[in-house]
């Protein structure tokens, strides 16, 4: 149970109303693949035969290849030269240069809440987005779709996108592929998300697997993130200056995970391949042996050094003779491409991968199933291939999704499903160079300019990112009046600001975060933000419950107790109180008052309490004002709700007495009775 809020208590103990309360909510989920033999597709359709002379064509990914591309080749457009001082980056043309005036006036106005600093933003990018420029029209597209100094249309949204996209945006194109899996048109979501797909797993490493760098999610149901934004401060935050401290001291472990943490870019650091390199070398003279297979990664891409792969087949089998079983992926990979070896061997390459395999190291089965695949070296084998895809999927090996992806949108080794691959492209699409604005849209949050954040998360929900959808909503409704929010033809009005909130909320429900899910009920069942509508707010609730929310939950058994927007059943009211108690413990109090106001209503129906409770919910926020107004101290306000619960029990307790033959406390067969209050 979070920390409850000031006047909480208030709420909740007021006699026989309950308004709210928050578990607490855990959105790490663990992935885990599981196919039934209906997913099973034994026959490849597709010739059995595949020429080993073919086996590099574009259909199936090989072992990809590793050569470094700038974030600004992969990802043309992107907002980088604005947003990093650092960048080296020159627009190319006028049609670029007003559009990077257009984006800088943008990212400042969202900071300053300048109005006519972002007119003339959006003015500037849509000139050039008529001039032709695909960069400046994907812009375009992001504030009608958004509502930003332009009327909110998401047709005149999808109509820029996907000129851009055409044109080789690649944000565009996630913006597409999205719309289109939202609206279950999965024959061209898939299509996109390949492709975007494909430029992602481009990038990974070949040897260990780099960490999942997931966009950080600031708040935690209701509240803020505090322990996640601490650990994403980057060189500010005092527990790497500690490490980089004893980094410098000599310390051989802190020279690795300083190195690591700059490699890729963790706990908020900005990537930096030099400095990387730098504390890798000085961990390896004290001995520091997993610095060696990244040394191995650098040398092999060129990443702040000049390639060689020869160095890099060294620095890789001294790091498997340590035990550094990824390492030998690096070496498989090395010999199937014939680089820095004598020549191409696909017997040693097979041999080292099933090294890391027996060692239950992911990319080794990544391999051998690519090998299988392929029939590289091997024997073709459909089967084979997909048990080691699956065994690397189950371990988190995004590779393995991939190819997973591919096989079930060609219908080779599984059943042609086209939503599953579009979701499994999805998340490995994800993890593209597009990914940056996360990086940018913390930054900004950390240093308290939230009107850049919310811009940024923004852009990202658009691309189909829940969490950014999430952070997005969470701060328009956190810090509701401020400047960061612009609307149509200014700064948002309230309506603008729900309806921003509500939309943001509901495209993170759909993608089964339920705390969205529950706030989108919250949205219909008091109408914020939209028309007020219980049914669809009893959908959204439901939504909730499916991932064991227990506020959902509980909401529910209110909705069946007052037959609002699902039938008036007392009976299933109890169940739902009951299970919101079993999922959350420290439930118990509005659940007692609940079962409280439930017996009240079977054993009293049309009585004076019934009526009184009834009529609560309309007295509570003038009374609730008063307690604000008037109880300045929560300690005065916890006493005075607790006299108050005192005395309505009591009362009860006094009128139960004196009813003859009162009728017995309302519980199921063998279920325990409610509160002894009530006895």
């Amino acid at each position: 149970m979070e920390k409850i809020s000031r006047f909480t208590v208030w709420r909740i103990l007021f006699p026989l109303l309950i308004l709210s309360f928050y578990p607490v909510v855990s959105y790490g989920r663990s992935f885990v693949l599981f196919l039934s033999q209906d997913d099973i597709n034994d026959i490849t359709n597709s010739p059995d035969d595949i020429d080993p002379a073919h086996v590099d064509t574009a259909e199936w990914d090989e072992f990809g290849d590793t050569e470094t591309k700038t974030d600004e080749e992969l990802d043309p457009g992107s907002w980088r030269p604005i947003l990093e001082t650092d960048s080296d980056q020159v627009p190319r043309s006028d049609e670029d240069s007003l559009y990077y005036s257009g984006v800088s006036k943008m990212v400042s106005s969202a900071s300053s809440g300048d109005e006519r600093t972002m007119e003339e933003a959006a003015s500037e990018i849509e000139s050039s987005a008529l001039a032709g420029n695909p960069h400046a029209q994907s812009a375009l597209g992001f504030l009608y779709g958004m509502g930003q100094m332009r009327e909110r249309s998401k047709a005149k949204a999808f109509l820029y996108h996907h000129f851009a996209a055409e044109a080789g945006n690649m944000q565009s194109k996630m913006a597409l592929a999205y719309t289109y899996s939202r609206q279950d048109m999965y024959e061209k979501a898939v299509k996109i998300y390949a492709e975007l797909a494909e430029v992602a797993v481009n990038s990974f490493l070949i040897s260990k697997d780099s960490p999942v760098i997931e966009p950080v999610r600031i708040h935690n149901g209701a509240e803020e993130n505090k322990e996640a934004l601490r650990k994403s401060r980057g060189e500010e935050d005092e527990d790497f200056q500690i490490l980089e401290y004893q980094a410098q001291k000599g310390n051989a472990l802190a020279m690795y995970k300083v190195g690591l943490f700059y490699y890729f870019g963790l706990r908020g650091l900005r990537r930096d391949h030099a400095k990387a390199l730098t504390w890798f070398l000085k961990a390896v003279e004290k001995g520091e042996p997993r610095s060696m297979e990244l040394l191995g990664e650098i040398y092999a891409r060129g990443a702040g050094v000049e390639r060689n792969y020869t160095k890099a087949f060294e620095w890789l089998k001294l790091a498997s003779k340590q035990q550094l079983y990824s390492a030998y992926n690096g070496m498989g990979y090395l010999y199937v491409k014939g680089y820095g070896v004598e020549k191409k061997n696909f017997t040693k390459a097979k041999e080292y991968f099933e090294k890391a395999a027996d060692n239950d190291e992911p990319g080794g089965h990544y391999n051998l199933g690519v090998m299988y695949l392929k029939g590289i070296g091997v024997k073709r084998d459909v089967k084979l291939a997909r048990k080691y895809f699956i065994l690397a999927a189950n371990s988190g090996q995004p590779k393995a999704f991939y190819q997973l992806a591919k096989m079930f949108h060609k219908g080779v080794g599984l059943k042609k499903n086209l939503p599953t691959a579009t979701a499994f492209y999805k998340l490995v699409a994800e993890r593209g160079p597009w990914s940056s604005l996360s990086r940018w849209a913390l930054e900004s949050y950390l240093k308290g300019d939230i009107g850049k954040a919310f811009l940024l998360y923004s852009r990202m929900a658009e691309l189909g990112y829940e969490v950014a959808q999430s952070n997005a909503a969470w701060i328009v409704d956190k810090y509701g009046e401020r400047r960061m929010c612009m609307g149509g033809g200014g700064l948002c009005t309230d309506a603008e600001r729900h309806q921003r909130a509500h939309s943001l909320w509901l495209l993170a429900s759909e993608q089964g975060n339920e705390h969205a899910a529950l706030l989108i009920g919250d949205a219909y069942y008091y109408g914020r933000g939209t028309e007020r509508d219980f049914e669809r707010a009893a959908e959204a609730y439901m939504h909730a419950k499916t991932q064991s929310n227990a506020q959902a939950m509980f909401n529910l058994g209110y909705m069946h107790e007052h037959g609002q927007g699902l039938p008036l059943d007392l009976h299933l009211a109890k169940r739902y109180y009951d299970q919101a108690l079993e999922m959350d413990p420290a439930a118990k109090l509005p659940v007692t008052l609940a079962l409280t106001s439930l017996w009240i209503r079977k054993n009293y129906a049309d009585s004076f309490l019934v009526h009184l409770i009834d009529s609560l919910p309309d007295v509570f926020p003038k009374v609730e004002a008063w307690v604000e107004d008037v109880l300045m101290e929560e300690g005065n306000a916890t006493i005075l709700t607790l006299f108050v619960c005192l005395l309505t029990v009591l009362y009860l307790r006094e009128r139960h007495r004196r009813q003859n033959g009162a009728a017995a406390p309302f519980h199921h067969p063998n279920e325990n009775p409610p509160p002894p209050m009530l006895n």
